[in-house]
């Protein structure tokens, strides 16, 4: 059966108002929730006006067919880019110059009749047609120029835009939700009238600061930090309001973009990580998402930026190299999707469905064992969201080299990590045998004496970088005298080995490393990389250079097995222990009464070549399982491939001969 457009009534605005078109009508099957999706595949083409005869090409065998090959669970499309242009006829927005019918209606039956969600691909702040329409709306520059590009949260343009266009795809055309594009990522500090009358307000300064540095400068941030908040509050309310089933993300907001609590009622998280080195930032994003508390999933590009096909285009990605990016996401218990552009008239290359097919069956295979599985705590590092905050020059930007970098080598080092800020671990920091706080230059007071109470009372905290152990130094001073319960040990590199040595009273912990030797002070005496000490029923460790950066440009054997043989001092006997390659991300998960170990095979140059046309097998793996009884079995899945293990004092010992791209060992 057809569906039915219901209309209530008609707003101020002329939408449609009262039920959401968005359920289904009799006879159409249900379609999921984004909260119980897994799979799905986004399409945009950022619409602008060359865009003359958009639907031209959009055909319901068009759309049935990419549901035919890629099975998803949600399809988003391109309905307003950063352009601003909208590539459907709207009645309260900026559409391109030309349709032939109405693509959108064609989208949304031929979905509807499938049982698949459809979801829009909005540009919000960033929406060129519209600030060079209304010049009043943009943000405005330190220099007293209107942007080109992005709107001003102080302005009126969700009241009159943003919020009727949205009421507009959930009520006239029944629409699943939206992903609203280029959000707190695009979002500006605004030198405007009413914005620097707000902050004038709010701190009595009338000189608004406009570079780092200046006096206010981090308050001026954090003031536009919280407009954009109250920005995305306001839209997400009342487009509720109204269509309460319409079911809304901004794109990177409460991610490592935003890495801060919850504080809007979005329904779903979401983030396009980075199209080239997409398995080092894939692993980052995911691992952060693990502990926000709302459904997410993360996306891929499908194609590379940096290398171009013969067209001029960025070249599509192998199926198995997606497989490879998704297995990273899908291991940590997030969703999928993957991300391929649309044709100017709006119409999909189907040419390019049969890499996503494969990627969705290998998703597909997983999704059962995998999808919404837990964490398990083991080493938690520190995504510190007070330093961030103060570090990067922008709003939302990230700022990741020395986190980005320990968090490769921990995870090269097999140990199983989350990457969490303080919101996440604020009364739980004991649930982690290992914290580490990765080269930040600041700590909020309150949270620093968690962490000196959590090291006190038997856990094991790991400083990187001489600026974090700075923040620490009256603890490290009464550590590394020496105490009672045991005598400190300091750690060196010399000849590409970590030593062990005696410690000196009165070393000097600031210091600049030299080749990845010994540490030497200005005078050239030799000083301790490292130093571990015990602090109460616990440990402190520190490492006095900043190996993060360092790693984050060259994968260096020497820094990584400096790394290990620290945190294997800290953190001896984690749950899972595998060795055989340094290329395996060890992710430990739980899903209802099952263990979930998941081996991720990251070999080969993705972080220095963009395409990658195969991954090449890894192993044996030499597995290490440390549990309070013996498992009923052990499996390899998928396929269920049973597994001999020995069993002896509490560990279960036994090799996976070999793992293409991701494997579940699966306790029972």
């Amino acid at each position: 059966m057809r569906r039915t457009w219901l209309v209530v009534g008609v707003g101020a605005a002329g939408l449609l108002t009262g039920a959401c078109a968005s359920e289904p009508s009799y006879g159409e099957p249900k379609r999921l929730r984004r909260a119980d999706s897994f799979l799905g595949i986004h399409f945009d083409f950022h619409a602008r006006e060359d865009c003359t005869a958009v639907g031209s090409n959009t055909t319901p065998e068009m759309v049935a067919a990419i549901i035919d090959q890629v099975k998803p669970d949600y399809i988003q499309i391109d309905c307003k880019g950063h352009p601003g242009y909208s590539s459907y006829p709207t009645k309260v927005g900026n559409p391109v110059p030309g349709f032939v019918g109405d693509p959108l209606r064609v989208w949304r039956r031929a979905t509807a009749e499938r049982g698949v969600a459809l979801y829009m691909h909005y540009s919000g702040v960033w929406d060129g047609a519209q600030v060079a329409k209304h010049p009043d709306w943009a943000a405005t520059g330190a220099d007293g120029k209107p942007s080109s590009k992005a709107a001003s949260v102080f302005g009126p343009y969700a009241d009159e835009l943003l919020i009727p266009q949205l009421r507009e795809l959930a009520g006239t055309y029944g629409v699943d939700g939206a992903w609203i594009d280029g959000e707190c990522w695009a979002t500006a500090p605004d030198y405007g009238a009413k914005a620097a009358q707000a902050f004038r307000a709010a701190t009595g300064c009338q000189t608004l600061p406009k570079k780092p540095g200046e006096p206010l400068w981090f308050e001026f941030q954090q003031f536009h930090r919280e407009a954009f908040r109250r920005y995305l509050r306001h839209y997400v309310r009342e487009v509720h309001k109204t269509h309460p089933k319409f079911q809304l993300c901004s794109n990177w907001a409460f991610t490592d973009h935003m890495a801060e609590p919850v504080s809007a009622p979005v329904d779903f998280l979401s983030g396009d990580y980075a199209p080239d080195d997409s398995v080092n930032s894939a692993r980052l994003s995911a691992r952060f998402l693990q502990r926000q508390g709302l459904p997410w999933d993360l996306m891929a590009w499908s194609f590379s930026r940096k290398v171009k096909g013969p067209d001029g285009k960025g070249l599509q990605k192998s199926a198995q190299q997606l497989e490879r990016e998704a297995a990273v996401v899908v291991a940590l218990g997030g969703g999928f999707q993957a991300y391929f552009t649309q044709r100017r008239d709006g119409s999909v290359k189907l040419e390019q469905m049969p890499a996503m097919a494969e990627t969705a069956t290998f998703c597909r295979e997983r999704q059962a064992l995998c999808h919404r599985s837990e964490p398990v705590p083991q080493v938690a590092l520190l995504l510190s969201t007070e330093a961030h905050y103060r570090k990067i020059s922008g709003l939302f930007n990230r700022d990741f080299t020395g986190l980005g970098g320990i968090l490769q080598a921990l995870l090269e080092a097999q140990h199983s990590v989350e990457v969490v800020a303080e919101h996440q671990l604020r009364g739980r920091l004991g649930a982690y045998p290992l914290i580490v706080v990765p080269e930040w230059g600041y700590l909020d007071p309150v949270f620093r004496e968690d962490l000196v109470a959590y090291t006190k009372a038997g856990g094991s905290l790991l400083l990187v970088g001489p600026k974090s152990a700075a923040l620490f130094q009256k603890e490290l001073n009464v550590a590394l005298a020496g105490e009672p319960s045991g005598r400190p040990t300091t750690l060196a590199w010399e000849g590409g080995e970590a030593k062990t040595k005696g410690l000196t009273q009165g070393v000097t912990l600031g210091a600049d490393t030299e080749a990845f030797g010994a540490l030497r002070a200005e005078g050239g005496a030799s000083q301790p990389a490292a130093s571990v000490a015990p602090l109460g029923k616990g440990k402190i460790a520190a490492i006095y250079a900043e190996l993060g950066q360092s790693y984050s440009g060259v994968r260096s054997p020497v820094v990584r097995g400096f790394l290990s043989a620290l945190t294997r001092r800290l953190f001896p006997r984690p749950m899972a222990e595998v060795a055989g390659s340094p290329d395996v991300d060890v992710c430990l998960m739980r899903k209802g009464e099952r263990l979930l170990v998941n081996l991720v095979n990251t070999s080969g140059p993705h972080q220095t070549e963009a395409i990658q046309e195969t991954v090449q097998p890894v192993g044996p793996l030499k597995v290490t399982l440390r549990l309070s009884a013996k498992p009923k079995k052990l499996t390899l899945e998928p396929g269920g491939q049973p597994l001999a293990f020995e069993w002896r004092d509490n560990e279960a010992r036994l090799t996976v001969p070999s793992l293409d791209i991701h494997r579940v060992l699966v306790a029972e």
